[in-house]
């Protein structure tokens, strides 16, 4: 999502010469993950200690509040949709303008509160704390973190008291079940019981499911956009439905569900998923235009999705949100008798004048088509080397990075398969690598699948 204008077993390659084993399994190879280089990392919990020590702020709660929001990705200064810097996403628009209000409180330049990963950090801190001082919360209470549940809604800037939690709540969850930053394992959150005090937002519904649920699609809570930013009509036979236009927020879920209840966004799209588990908000109704695509034709025509996310950070593009996301486009395709194929199912940067790139090269859409057309299957295997424990890359090959390990014998669940390098293991010679997580591959040559080259009716990559 951009600012849009208005209405317009074992496989066996026999013959193959061991390659690439090194690094792949065994004592000498199944080593640990790679240490995070400490730089970087250690200059971001730096700057965390230092803005949550200065304004008396939890740390883990400004680090679970950046993780929210960004994933701690600063992406170079460049904003998101709804307007917002930096890894805490300080927002520079008529509501909530943090990123003002930061620089009053801190006499920090916008610029610095822009681009600075320090002063941005810093900002944020302020704005929290002020946030919790207009709410009453003394000394004790700020040492608290369940007394912050109000001034994280508040953060976050959305009027409806359901999106306020929702909001929240992902906040809370983050602290619930602990984290490791994208930047390195250097900054962690480890988990801890919550309990947070809601006060008035207590009353709204509970996040994930709203008071309304969508009379369009089932699975989907409803939280209406603002009717400044779509166009009321009586699709299909208003307009004919032909195309499904795949979107990501460049910005969080419930930031962008916000964004398309404020008026001044003057965009919005039909429906928005969560990348940690697949949930989904309808904000427009699919008989209604709503203004996602950039070209009033293919507004018209279409329904618009969006992916929480940015282009650039494949982190996000989990298989929980691809497997709901191609579960709703298969079902809106059957409804209004789209093709589904990939010149019905498009990109926003296939849209004809689009000026944006999303989804990105990152989104997968071989894996996305064949989930629409109904190749939804998963498969299971054990994993099987000679030594402790086995290394995951976050690509099909020997050239990606180890980001993980697992143990020898340990159950995994293949979501997709791909063809990748080389390998020689326990079952064999095999280029077939098998998607175990989001960007987390192995072997098909350390792995006890039952078949002999790829699974049955799991997706390729």
């Amino acid at each position: 999502m951009t600012v849009r204008s208005r209405p317009r077993r074992p496989h066996r390659l026999l013959g193959a010469a061991l390659v690439a084993a090194v690094g792949l399994a065994g004592a000498a190879g199944a080593a640990a993950p790679a240490a995070a280089t400490a730089s970087p990392s250690g200059a971001l919990a730096a700057a965390f200690d230092r803005a949550a020590a200065r304004y008396d702020v939890p740390r883990d709660l400004l680090v679970a509040l950046g993780q929210a929001e960004t994933r701690l990705d600063g992406h170079a200064g460049t904003p998101s949709a709804s307007g917002g810097y930096g890894v805490m996403h300080l927002v520079s628009s008529p509501r909530p303008a943090t990123l003002e209000k930061a620089a009053t409180l801190t006499g920090l330049a916008p610029a610095a509160l822009r681009t600075e990963v320090g002063a941005n950090i810093t900002g944020a801190a302020a704005v929290l704390r002020s946030y919790a001082d207009a709410t009453g919360l003394g000394r004790a209470e700020r040492a608290d973190l369940n007394r912050w549940y109000e001034p994280i809604a508040q953060y976050g800037g959305a009027a409806d008291p359901a999106v306020a939690r929702l909001y929240a709540d992902g906040v809370y969850d983050l602290l619930r079940s602990g984290f490791s930053a994208a930047s390195g394992a250097a900054l962690t959150v480890p988990g801890r019981p919550v309990a947070p005090q809601r006060g008035a937002l207590s009353r709204a519904s509970a996040a994930g499911g709203y008071e309304t649920l969508s009379t369009d699609y089932g699975p989907a809570a409803w939280a209406a956009a603002s009717t400044s930013n779509y166009t009321v009509a009586t699709r299909p036979s208003s307009h004919p439905v032909a195309y499904i236009v795949i979107h990501m927020t460049q910005g969080s879920y419930a930031g962008a569900i916000s964004w398309f209840q404020n008026p001044a966004a003057q965009a919005s799209a039909h429906y928005t998923f969560r990348s940690s588990d697949g949930a989904v908000t309808q904000s427009v109704r699919e008989k209604d235009i709503a203004w996602h695509a950039g070209n009033w034709t293919y507004n018209t025509q279409s329904i618009g999705i969006e992916h929480e996310g940015y282009v650039d950070n494949p982190a996000w593009f989990t298989d929980a949100m691809y497997r709901a996301s191609a579960k709703l486009t298969r079902s809106l395709a059957t409804k209004y008798g789209i093709a589904k194929d990939r010149a019905h199912i498009i990109a926003h940067r296939e849209v004809p004048g689009a000026t944006h790139t999303d989804p990105g090269v990152n989104w997968n859409w071989t894996y996305y088509m064949q989930l629409v057309n109904g190749v939804t299957g998963t498969g299971s295997g054990t994993v099987d080397t000679t030594a402790s424990s086995l290394n995951v890359r976050s690509g099909p090959g020997t050239g990606y990075g180890v980001v993980d390990s697992v143990a020898d014998g340990a159950a995994v669940t293949v979501y997709c398969q791909a063809t990748g390098t080389l390998v020689t293991g326990p079952h064999g010679t095999t280029s077939i690598w098998h998607r175990i997580g989001t960007n987390r591959y192995v072997s098909d040559a350390f792995l006890q699948t039952g078949y002999d080259g790829f699974i049955p009716n799991v997706p390729r990559c």
